[in-house]
């Protein structure tokens, strides 16, 4: 779990006064050069952190006392010099190693709490230089994460020659703390991404965020790993009175992901206060149901469309209020005459999937069938069932989800894809697939043969094979190759790992 007790100030000053990595013979003459790299001694100049990290241990420990040493990446310098970034898994700490090297040769580690995207400038942890006569070096180690901050965190190794100006690094890694398995591993990337201090995601938008955080409570459910959880109340309090307060905005379907995720957190939390605000968010957009095309809610509060995202969220969530509120029966009749309306409304096509929205004159607008349309439908129809007991919802929702997992022009090679999509997209398409994978869990639950499973996970082990990089961050296209890391990809990446195990 990504907590720690602090040490004293007296571990500390333990911890910093390492013993020499090899002592000087009582002839005076200088011991042998090791065969491959020695522990740095306070006298060696290396410098402090700028900012010491106490965590299981405190920064600048003494590799020799790592209960681990675990290779994690290497990287080729000048002169055919070998550096290494070692990681100690048990302990959360890490040491940059380099052979083959010369005197004066610099070695330090970089650590970034952003997903490797910065990182503290100057800090060159652990900054040391290879003494005369030894063939290789290495520095202290250092905390990878600072759990008494909610930092997520990354290290790399960097090297200088004596005499250049060229500097190597290795690739980021980080240990198997939180990362133990493919599921963690993926959470742990995506709070990389998580700002504490905005108690959003950095490197994308206001409603994917929800998105986000609703993968980051799935995957507490699914692996058991509460380390996150903090998550949670954080961006609820810096976030409540945000954009139009309560998490709305001129758009409908912004409030109502924030409104699921708000049931997911009270699912985790029970706290009363989430479920209250979801029944907010609820009610706000039930304001803008009318009788224009025989019903249903407007996208935004400008009128103009009326789409399938919305309407399925707001299926979905007022079902699931139904579902979370004991003797609600107003929930209930919003969720089933938001279905009513949503199958006769004629955005779901000859194949069963399901079309971007509806045109001026309210017929179907043939724009694209979004992963995302096709997979909330799903989720809305299982928390139907579940309210209702009526088989007949889970009937349709199995007809709408073996249209979509079946569908070449979805599946190109068996593998989910987007509509258009290309490796380096961005924008709010790489949060689609993470929808669909998520709401098709939920019904291959509720369905007593499971039938999505083998579907599920042949799209979790295309991603995990083919679109992944060494720090578990994954890309845009699940058949691969790896593109470039974004919260939004992250967050449908764990959605589909939460679904699989």
């Amino acid at each position: 779990m990504l907590r720690g007790a602090v040490l004293s100030a007296l571990t500390l000053a333990a911890a910093v006064l390492v013993a020499p990595a090899a002592a000087v013979a009582s002839t005076g003459a200088p011991p042998t050069p090791p065969p491959t790299t020695a522990a740095p001694p306070p006298s060696s100049g290396a410098v402090a952190p700028m900012a010491t990290i106490c965590d299981k241990y405190c920064d600048a420990r003494d590799p020799a006392l790592a209960t681990q040493d675990r290779q994690g990446v290497t990287a080729t310098a000048a002169g055919n010099r070998q550096l290494s970034l070692h990681l100690d898994d048990a302990d959360d700490m890490g040491w940059g190693a380099i052979t083959n090297s010369s005197t004066g040769d610099e070695l330090w580690l970089d650590r970034s709490f952003d997903a490797g995207r910065s990182w503290a400038s100057g800090s060159k942890l652990g900054d040391t230089k290879t003494p005369s006569g030894y063939p290789g070096w290495r520095t202290l180690m250092f905390n990878d994460d600072d759990w008494n901050n909610n930092g997520v965190g990354l290290l790399r190794a960097c090297a200088q020659p004596a005499g250049s100006t060229a500097i190597t690094c290795t690739d980021w890694r980080r240990t198997t703390w939180n990362s133990y398995d493919r599921r963690t591993a993926a959470a742990t990337a995506l709070m990389e991404d998580y700002d504490n201090g905005t108690g959003l995601f950095g490197t994308t938008g206001w409603w994917n965020s929800a998105n986000a955080l609703t993968a980051i409570i799935g995957n507490i459910r699914a692996s058991g790993m509460g380390s996150y959880t903090y998550a949670i109340a954080n961006t609820y309090t810096k976030n409540l009175s945000a954009q139009g307060g309560n998490f709305t905005n001129a758009y409908n379907d912004d409030t109502l992901w924030w409104g699921l995720a708000w049931v997911a957190a009270y699912d985790q939390t029970g706290d009363s206060r989430y479920l209250s605000t979801a029944r907010f968010d609820a009610d706000h957009v039930h304001s803008y149901w009318d009788g224009t095309c025989g019903g249903g809610v407007w996208w935004s509060s400008a009128k103009t469309y009326k789409n399938a995202i919305p309407n399925s969220l707001y299926i979905q969530l007022n079902a699931a209020l139904h579902n979370r509120i004991s003797g609600d029966t107003t929930y209930l009749q919003r969720a089933r005459a938001g279905w009513a309306w949503f199958r006769n409304s004629g955005m779901i096509n000859g194949q069963n999937l399901v079309n971007d929205g509806l045109t001026s004159t309210c017929v179907n607008n043939n724009q694209p069938t979004w992963t995302y349309n096709q997979g909330v439908p799903l989720a809305a129809l299982a928390e139907l069932y579940r309210a209702t007991g009526n088989g007949s919802y889970l009937d349709q929702a199995r007809t709408l989800a073996n249209a979509s997992t079946t569908s070449t022009a979805l599946n190109p090679n068996g593998i989910l894809r987007d509509p258009g999509e290309q490796p380096g997209g961005v924008g709010d398409g790489p949060t689609f697939k993470g929808v669909y994978a998520r709401d098709l869990s939920a019904l291959n639950a509720a369905l007593s043969d499971h039938p999505y499973t083998a579907y599920l996970k042949r799209q979790a082990d295309s991603a995990y094979t083919n679109d992944r990089n060494g720090f578990d961050q994954y890309g845009l296209v699940w058949s691969g190759p790896f593109d470039q890391s974004d919260a939004a990809r992250q967050q449908s990446a764990l959605d589909l790992l939460n679904a699989t195990g």
